[in-house]
């Protein structure tokens, strides 16, 4: 939530923050501000682009930090808008995270006779700072006393008008990370912003905080100077760019093919059977020895553990478990924690309650793993092992690629686990040819997207949905229900087939359509029933089925075809015809697809 960038240099920060702004835009967009060396503070309510047109062309200075935000305290206006100042004017500050303990530090500030202007916990954090600086003592020493005085999470940029030359970064729980130029340091809250300029970075570390210079990058805890490993990005600039689509959220799609590529490259062994995961090596001897495993994440990545748990259980026989992280994390660890794994999923790698389940699990003595896209982010990090999916960068705040690289990087672990169990040589070949094949068979749904278009276009006005499907289908109309909510702005439903008798067939009536998984596998006859039981009530349905099933158009008022492939695997083309949907629905409206009201793409805040 929220995005934070910052510049110092030899250069005219403001253009440079703006850009960064604008990449960083899905992170939060309700308001944005930035402050600039020797020029002061721009701040607006509303997208970047409201800010942009406020900026003075004499706007200039050789070092800034900006933000984007996602409202948590107080409601998207100007007031509220980053950067926040101290009562001498003096601190800007920028933050991401959220002070828990705000309001008893507010009011124990407003009885020494401090004033706010803000209904925000940054202005809190702000004077805090401000008291400490009037003290005497430099910038980042401000910074790190008042930092002790506060509960809760944050990633930070400070700048004083006393030391114009100067940035002071902080983290604690959300992501922050540092470019190195040449004559030149980036701040920023993800790598998007700082890819345009370099791909050497420095990822601060939960309780770090950094002091920026013009010649100079410095990285402490408490007083002690640490010396920080530059790695290198593997993402360009160029990637992240939408290359003549009209929106990300379709580019993401329409890369899918390369992805489910990059995400096997070098991980199928066709003689063996089996996937070699270069990451799980160090660990493979207990993963041979594990007796359970619980998945956890939140939204796709949640939908996409729902998934794993059937291909794992499928190939290796190994009990699994699938929980909501803000769930979980709450939840009394129970059982044989020696022989137990946590498998964490995350896009971005900095969910905060997905972190938080991972610590819990690690104080419990759990092997945790990870399935993350961005390298070296804060799940990389803290797990004890991990798969990276290799997606490249996802800019649509609703995930399409990342929800397909994830399921194949389960499938891999799903075909390890087997392999190191009783799956037999023969099939975990069989296997990896299917999973080798994936591309090409999305490739042929993705070239027949316009026909998808035309059937979106008969449903752009509706305003309920069910989804349903049954065994491998059953997370796929959880996530297709979820990707209709978050873009297309439809109250969706996803359900289990078989529950439709259960209580949702009250719902049925031709204003609500059912889109129904209906591929040939092996519960085929089982939800073609669940669909006769809709159709005989006046439903609408939109199958989505293999190719070859004609029977469907007769039992459908639409249908949208995909190629065959072991049914474990349909998932990864059964959700394609869905996403496609949901994006066409959300064009006819006219809706902000990359930038879905309310959401942001890391949600880094409990």
């Amino acid at each position: 939530m929220c995005g934070i960038v910052g510049y110092i240099g030899k250069k005219n920060a403001t253009p440079i923050l703006m850009q960064g702004l604008r990449a960083l835009e899905y992170r939060g967009y309700d308001s944005a501000g930035l402050y600039v060396a020797g020029k002061g503070v721009l701040k607006r309510a509303g997208k970047v682009d409201v800010l942009a047109a406020a900026i003075p062309k004499e706007f200039s200075g050789n070092a800034g930090i900006a933000h984007t935000r996602w409202a948590t305290h107080g409601p998207p206006t100007e007031k509220n808008a980053h950067p926040h100042t101290d009562t001498s004017r003096t601190i800007w500050v920028v933050h991401n995270g959220i002070v828990e303990n705000y309001a008893e530090l507010r009011e124990a500030m407003i009885q020494r006779g401090t004033t706010f202007e803000s209904d925000t916990d940054t202005e809190v954090l702000a004077k805090l700072i401000g008291e400490e600086y009037g003290m005497g003592v430099v910038l980042e020493d401000a910074v790190t006393r008042a930092l002790k005085k506060i509960n809760g999470t944050y990633a930070l940029a400070v700048m004083s008008e006393r030391e114009p030359d100067k940035i002071v970064a902080a983290r604690l729980g959300s992501p922050l990370l540092i470019g190195i130029a040449n004559d030149a340091y980036f701040l920023a809250s993800d790598a998007t912003p700082i890819l345009p300029h370099t791909r050497r970075v420095i990822y601060l570390d939960d309780g770090e905080l950094s002091i920026l210079s013009p010649n100079a990058c410095m990285v402490r805890r408490e007083f002690e100077t640490l010396s920080k490993k530059i790695e290198v990005l593997e993402w360009d600039a160029e990637t992240a760019k939408k290359q003549g689509h009209e929106h990300f959220m379709l580019k993401e799609i329409m890369e899918i093919p390369e992805v489910i590529k990059n995400t096997l490259r070098g991980r199928l062994d066709f003689n063996e059977g089996t996937s070699v995961l270069s990451g799980l090596q160090n660990v493979a001897s207990r993963l041979a020895n594990i007796q359970r495993i619980i998945i956890t994440g939140c939204g796709s990545a949640y939908y996409a553990g729902l998934a794993g748990k059937n291909l794992i259980e499928e190939f290796s026989g190994v009990p699994v478990e699938v929980e909501i992280a803000s769930e979980l994390r709450y939840r009394r660890f129970t059982g044989d924690s020696k022989h137990s794994i946590l498998l964490a999923v995350s896009q971005s790698g900095e969910t905060a309650d997905t972190l938080e389940a991972i610590r819990i699990a690690k104080r419990h003595g759990m092997l945790t793993l990870g399935i993350v896209n961005v390298v070296g982010s804060s799940i990389a990090r803290e797990t004890d092992a991990g798969v990276y999916n290799h997606a490249g960068p996802e800019i649509s705040v609703a995930s399409t690629k990342g929800f397909i690289s994830q399921i194949i990087v389960l499938a891999l672990i799903a075909l390890m686990l087997g392999r190191q169990r009783s799956l037999q040589k023969a099939k975990g070949r069989g296997l990896a040819r299917f999973l080798s094949e994936l591309p090409e068979k999305v490739s042929e749904i993705l070239g027949r997207k316009d026909m998808v278009a035309e059937v979106a276009k008969r449903y752009a006005s509706m305003q309920n949905a069910l989804c349903i499907g049954r065994k491998f289908q059953y997370p796929v109309a959880f996530e297709g229900a979820l990707k209709l909510k978050e873009v297309a702005y439809l109250h969706a439903e996803g359900y289990g087939a078989g529950e439709m008798k259960h209580g949702p067939l009250a719902l049925i009536e031709s204003s609500v359509p059912t889109i129904a998984l209906l591929p040939m596998d092996s519960v085929y006859e089982k939800t073609r029933s669940n669909v006769e039981e809709i159709r005989a009530r006046g439903g609408k349905v939109i199958a989505v089925t293999t190719e070859g099933n004609e029977a469907a158009a007769r039992l459908a008022d639409d249908v949208l075809f995909v190629p065959t492939t072991h049914e474990a695997f349909l998932p990864v083309l059964t959700v394609i015809p869905l996403q496609l949907f949901t994006y066409y629905i959300a064009k006819e409206r006219g809706l902000p697809i990359d930038k879905p009201r309310n959401l942001a793409k890391s949600v880094t805040v409990e």
